[in-house]
């Protein structure tokens, strides 16, 4: 994956080097709108980049519960709010801000963490939040050629 995408940049630096800085801003805006509307979606159905689901959670007892729960993970952390988008006109970087990073990071990664206060640490199984997929480097070259050959 990561050759793929630095074949990717070596392709079209040059051709980005032509661009005005307001330009390439502009086209990171849309492409990193585009990336993060990807990762969210993914995130809803809860898939690893390389297409593998999430390892389940760990059941709970949920006292007196009737019927189905339909819990599902990271519901706020894929919203707009959390999932920011910086863009300068060298970078693009889709992140997760404030106090939810780490709690992404934990899962990014498969840490240990503490689920709550006097609790005991938890090794948290790897979720990848995000990550590139074939199809996003693929809407990237897409959205190049489509704005240099415009």
């Amino acid at each position: 994956m990561t050759d793929n995408l630095h074949a990717l940049e070596e392709w079209v630096s040059p051709l980005l080097a032509k661009l005005s800085p307001g330009e390439r801003r502009k086209l990171g805006n849309n492409i990193g709108r585009e990336l993060r509307r990807n990762q969210q979606k993914r995130i809803a159905v809860q898939r690893n980049p390389d297409g593998t689901p999430y390892a389940a959670r760990k059941p709970r007892q949920l006292r007196g519960k009737v019927g189905r729960i339909k819990r599902q993970m990271f519901t706020r952390l894929r919203q707009a709010k959390y999932l920011r988008l910086q863009s300068t006109p060298n970078t693009i970087a889709i992140a997760f801000a404030g106090r939810v990073s780490r709690i992404a990071r934990v899962h990014q990664y498969g840490l240990r963490d503490r689920p709550g206060r006097g609790q005991a640490d938890v090794q948290y199984d790897r979720r990848e939040l995000l990550g590139f997929t074939d199809v996003d480097l693929e809407m990237i070259r897409d959205r190049l050629l489509t704005h240099l050959t415009a």
